[in-house]
This record gives C-alpha cells, sequence and structure tokens, in this order.
C-alpha cells in the first residue's frame, strides 16, 4: 500500500508541477487563456503557480505532507469554485478538482499509517 501510495503522489506532484504550475510560470498561452476565462488577472498567474509549488512540496515531504494535502484541498477548493462561477463545463473542468482532491487524499491514505488510523476505511 505505501508504494502505492508514494506512485500516487508522485504522479500527483508532477502532475501539478508540470502540467499546472510550469505554464505559468512560463506564460504559455494556455495558462493566461484559462486565468482570463475564471476572471482572474493574468498578474496573479506567477503567484498561483508558486503556491501550487509549495503545496505540492510539502505533500511530497513525509514530514508536512498533511499540511500538504490541506493546503492542495484549498487550492483546489478555489479551483473549483472559479470554474463553477463562470459555468465551465461540469465533468471536465469543474468537477477535475474534486477527482484530484480525492486522488490527493488515497494517495495520503495509502502511504500514512496514521491517517490510515483516523480514517480506517479497512479492517
Amino acid at each position: 500500500m505505501r508504494i502505492a501510495g508514494w506512485v500516487l503522489s508522485v504522479l500527483i506532484g508532477l502532475f501539478l508541477a508540470v502540467a499546472s504550475a510550469a505554464p505559468k510560470f512560463l506564460g504559455i498561452e494556455a495558462a493566461t487563456d484559462a486565468m482570463m476565462v475564471v476572471g482572474w488577472p493574468v498578474k496573479y498567474m506567477v503567484l498561483i503557480g508558486a503556491i501550487e509549488v509549495v503545496c505540492v512540496v510539502l505533500f511530497l515531504v513525509p514530514r508536512t505532507a498533511l499540511l500538504g494535502a490541506v493546503l492542495t484541498t484549498g487550492l483546489l477548493g478555489a479551483t473549483l469554485a472559479a470554474n463553477l462561477r463562470v459555468d465551465n463545463p461540469l465533468f471536465s473542468h469543474t468537477l477535475f478538482s474534486i477527482y484530484l482532491g480525492v486522488a490527493v487524499w488515497v494517495a495520503l491514505w495509502l502511504r500514512e499509517g496514521k491517517v490510515r488510523a483516523v480514517f480506517p476505511l479497512l479492517r
């Protein structure tokens, strides 16, 4: 279970760092377009990318993983709200934050015995 949790954690970290934060740092058109669609000024793009990277690092470091998961959940909640507000497609855009958030907590549950002790889904 621990190995599966770490594999999933690394995949989530790579996704958030490479597919989400990096385009913001590089000013790629897809990132600027997404910011405009949800109504966020482009001037916040690098800040949001930095927040994503901090959340990923906190999530991947075992000692701060719980804090990273909580902060990532907050970030994903804001993403959901922004997409919902502009009426983006429900299952592909708006609920993607829920899918990713569930994956974050499943990964943490799989890799951390203390989290499994708090949320004992298996006996």
